[in-house]
């Protein structure tokens, strides 16, 4: 399993998720799943086989949380480095424990690179 860490935040946000109780975010990548979380704001877990594109997102955004519509969501602690999942079929999240449809993810790493590297490692077989 592989852990990648949230961009960290600014003192002023990282104060901000601390009292939201959303803190630190976490990507965790096995195998065979990809699983999501960010404090009481978020939670995803999904096969890895469901991701049929990943990439930078260049665009910058100005909010921080977990927010979207319609499948399409962004779970960031900073408005840049950003990666972009496409998802097929539709997969299962939480905001706030409520269960939302999850098409489109978009999540901010301290490292996106070497997410993206990992992502495309081939799975060990079994």
């Amino acid at each position: 399993m592989s852990t990648f860490a949230m961009t960290a935040p600014n003192p002023l946000v990282r104060v901000l998720l601390a009292v939201t109780s959303l803190g630190r975010g976490t990507v965790e990548l096995t195998d065979e799943t990809l699983s999501v979380h960010l404090g009481i704001g978020w939670q995803s877990r999904m096969p890895r086989s469901s991701i049929v594109s990943a990439g930078r997102d260049p665009r910058h955004r100005i909010s921080i949380g977990a927010h979207g519509w319609g499948g399409t969501w962004l779970v960031n602690t900073s408005g840049h480095d950003l990666v972009r999942l496409a998802l097929h079929p539709d997969q299962r999240g939480r905001c706030l424990g409520i269960p939302v449809r999850v098409r489109t993810l978009r999540v901010s790493l301290a490292e996106p690179d070497a997410f993206l590297a990992a992502l495309d490692a081939p799975a060990h077989a079994a």
